[in-house]
């Protein structure tokens, strides 16, 4: 018979209960009945991307868990992994993998001499949302897109602009780009499709600092409610948080795409995986070039960020059991239905599940 969990991490749960995110509230309110050898509180923080699935990961979790609450504050990437490497969390989600400069890192909730692994868990189309006066359809190419952020294109009427839309209407009108204020691996991932198709014009390597002037805003939630607020107004988001709003067409190759959740999965089966130390560690090279066909190469893979052996056997066999539900064939189709994500393809899902299998 398993053991007990029978953990109180105060600190943590006081911050995270001051923050009084959504997640955490789901998590009291949505407990279950079904009762299991999981008994404690697990803790975790990060990615706002994550933050609609995780909502219904935390919840089919603790319906079956009736005596675990899982919180989880959607407070950026770049935040969850920090709090992560520092012991304040006992998991993160995160859009970014941990770095090398990470990875060099004493982590303080691991067990001495361990570190964090990654193991992509949520995949999703990035799209450009927009509010242009009397436009409601907008094709734009990576070239476009960079000048846009960059603020070498400055209106909407611009050539590059109008050459791609003819027949759109573009308005002699201002742009405002809206970037993320916060460390973002959505940004991370956003750059890196820019600077993998036009580094001539976008120059700065991918980071989760925005390299920009311009309009920022807090997480997808402030990004899309200052471009739909707003006139003439532009920004990238999880597509989780598109719905009801205009999204551009993606060239890809000779084409323009709309995104799928099955065109996102379709580019991480293109793509090779980085050469990582611990084989456990699993980090995706999306190949965001591609022109294959069904491809939709502008996507976001997330991460869940977990120890690979916590301190504490009986924290780490409540680490498991959650991520290994969220990996879960089950668990991605409730993602999928809830945020629009898209399932890991079966190759990948079994190489994650493996990977998930051994923390302790």
């Amino acid at each position: 018979m398993k053991k007990t969990v029978v953990r109180h991490r105060v600190g943590a749960v006081l911050v995270l209960a001051a923050v009084g995110s959504l997640l955490a509230g789901c998590a009291t309110n949505e407990a279950g009945q079904a009762e299991s050898n999981l008994v404690g509180t697990l803790d975790g923080a990060g990615s706002s991307a994550q933050s609609a699935a995780q909502e219904v990961w935390v919840s089919d979790f603790q319906r079956s868990n009736s005596r675990v609450t899982v919180n989880y504050e959607p407070s950026g990437s770049g935040a969850g992994r920090e709090q992560f490497i520092t012991g304040g969390v006992d998991f993160a989600g995160s859009d970014a993998a941990l770095s090398d400069d990470e990875l060099a890192s004493e982590f303080v909730g691991c067990a001495p001499g361990t570190k964090g692994i990654n193991v992509p868990a949520y995949i999703s189309p990035l799209v450009l949302v927009f509010t242009i006066d009397g436009v409601d359809e907008l094709r734009l190419d990576a070239a476009a897109i960079a000048g846009i952020f960059s603020n070498q294109i400055t209106r909407w009427n611009d050539p590059a602009l109008v050459a791609l839309n003819p027949d759109a209407g573009l308005p002699d009108a201002a742009i405002t780009a809206v970037h993320r204020s916060d460390d973002s691996g959505t940004t991370r991932n956003f750059a890196d499709y820019l600077f993998q198709n036009v580094p001539e014009v976008w120059t700065d390597e991918p980071a989760d600092t925005f390299p920009y002037s311009g309009e920022a805003a807090q997480g997808n939630a402030g990004v899309v409610n200052a471009v739909d607020d707003g006139v003439n107004t532009i920004g990238y988001v999880d597509a989780s948080r598109a719905a009801g709003m205009n999204v551009a067409e993606l060239g890809v190759g000779d084409e323009f795409v709309s995104y799928s959740a099955e065109a996102a999965a379709a580019i991480i089966d293109e793509s090779p995986l980085v050469d990582r130390d611990n084989p456990n560690d699993i980090v995706v090279a999306v190949d965001r070039t591609s022109t294959a066909a069904g491809v939709y190469p502008l996507v976001l893979v997330s991460y869940l960020i977990a120890c690979q052996q916590y301190p504490d056997a009986e924290q780490g066999e409540l680490v498991r059991e959650y991520l290994a539900s969220i990996v879960s064939d089950a668990g991605q189709a409730a993602a999928a239905q809830g945020a629009g994500s898209a399932p890991l393809s079966a190759s990948t899902g079994a190489l994650v599940r493996s990977a998930v299998a051994t923390i302790e």
